[in-house]
């Protein structure tokens, strides 16, 4: 008996049916049409590529980085020919078509998708994400090399070279990762030369009361410190070694109580004291070990935080590396892989699109180990991305 081919009912476009179901499930149509309204990028009139679809679209891209604009597309809509029948060609909209419809969407739409959405995750029963009933957070940055155009250079600047200039810009990221998952929440962007602790600043406010932040001895400034520790959160902070904080209490773990203060001045008249436990330790026999790692901590009880465990802890800031690594190299195909966009609108959009696609994947990689009780990190991000890749197209057509 000959197959009848489904159709759309009238008025209604192929495009409309597009929402990259594996996508979807985490930027589902609705918030996206909510915030395409919200910054007035909603389609005007009926266009071959609406807004809607090219938050879809740039969300894709991420997954598909070594792959042409057009093939991008053809992917999301290779899942839609059974609508028509398979005897019916659909059209591709040409490279021009794809980069006129990306500069109308610009970049807000997908960083308000993000804000919106992207947050963490960790349930009570995900194994590595706790401390003592704390989730764990690291904060760290990094830097994106993007294409190499004067608007470029000119927006987010490179690093100097002792000859010439460096090979591409680049853009600054910072952010904070949830150590279960790996999920990187609060990011925000800046020019190369804006110094990482003055992104942070923008970052910090996002941590909230149950959650224990760590991060690394570049980041450590009081003003810094303080509107971090505001947020409610606890803190974990590697400091440089000659930091001056002399021992006021020594505690029966051997960490010891100590002061910060916002100035020199402060120090000398014992002003506007905050109080911190140091906890000091070595890594003996271990290759590249610095002679010793100071961390000091809101943490103040050593009943309720051992020094033994926080140094153990500290070392849990690789995460964020990890998580860098995957949303630089195994996202992009490739250590040395670089940003598409040749305009600093674009850049923005294509970096958000970046962060969501790795939420995504993310989240589906934290629904595997719960259903299996394993830890995420046992599971491969890159066998996760290719299993996407794969079945992407089959899925574009509907929402699961």
């Amino acid at each position: 008996m000959p197959r009848t081919p489904a159709t759309l009912p009238e008025g209604v476009r192929l495009t409309d049916h597009i929402s990259l179901g594996v996508i979807a499930k985490t930027f589902p149509r609705e918030t996206v049409d909510e915030v395409l309204e919200e910054t007035g990028r909603t389609s005007e009139r009926q266009r071959s590529l609406p807004a809607h679809v090219m938050v879809y679209y740039v969300i894709a891209m991420a997954l598909y980085m070594q792959v042409a604009y057009r093939e991008v597309l053809r992917c999301l809509l290779e899942g839609l020919r059974w609508l028509p029948g398979p005897e019916v060609e659909l059209s591709v909209a040409g490279k021009s078509g794809i980069s006129q419809a990306r500069s109308r969407l610009g970049p807000e739409p997908l960083k308000l998708l993000y804000e919106r959405i992207v947050a963490p995750i960790a349930v009570r029963e995900t194994r590595g994400a706790w401390y003592r009933g704390l989730r764990l957070v690291s904060l760290d940055g990094t830097t994106v090399a993007v294409a190499d155009t004067a608007e470029n250079e000119q927006a987010f600047g490179r690093p100097g070279q002792s000859r010439g200039k460096a090979a591409q810009p680049l853009v600054r990221l910072v952010s904070l990762v949830e150590s279960g998952t790996h999920v990187l929440f609060a990011a925000r962007m800046a020019d190369y030369h804006t110094a990482e602790p003055i992104v942070a600043g923008e970052v910090v406010g996002h941590l909230s009361r149950g959650m224990l932040c760590i991060a690394d001895r570049n980041f450590y400034g009081f003003e810094l410190w303080e509107k971090a520790r505001d947020s409610g959160a606890e803190l974990l902070w590697r400091v440089k070694k000659n930091m001056r904080l002399p021992c006021g209490r020594r505690l029966p773990d051997g960490s010891y109580l100590s002061c910060v203060y916002p100035s020199e001045r402060d120090r000398r008249n014992n002003t506007r004291a905050v109080e911190v436990r140091v906890v000091e330790y070595t890594l003996e026999s271990v290759e590249d070990a610095e002679p010793i790692y100071r961390l000091i901590t809101t943490l103040l009880d050593p009943k309720r935080a051992p020094a033994e465990e926080l140094a153990a802890l500290y070392h849990e800031r690789w995460e964020i590396e990890t998580a860098f690594d995957e949303f630089k190299t195994h996202l992009r195909g490739g250590a040395h892989m670089v940003l598409r966009s040749k305009r600093p609108d674009l850049v923005l959009q294509e970096l958000h699109g970046l962060l969501l696609a790795h939420f995504a994947i993310r989240g589906l990689m934290h629904e595997a180990a719960l259903e299996h009780g394993r830890d995420p990190d046992e599971l491969s991000f890159t066998h996760a991305v290719r299993v996407i890749r794969r079945t992407l197209p089959t899925f574009s057509a509907l929402s699961p």
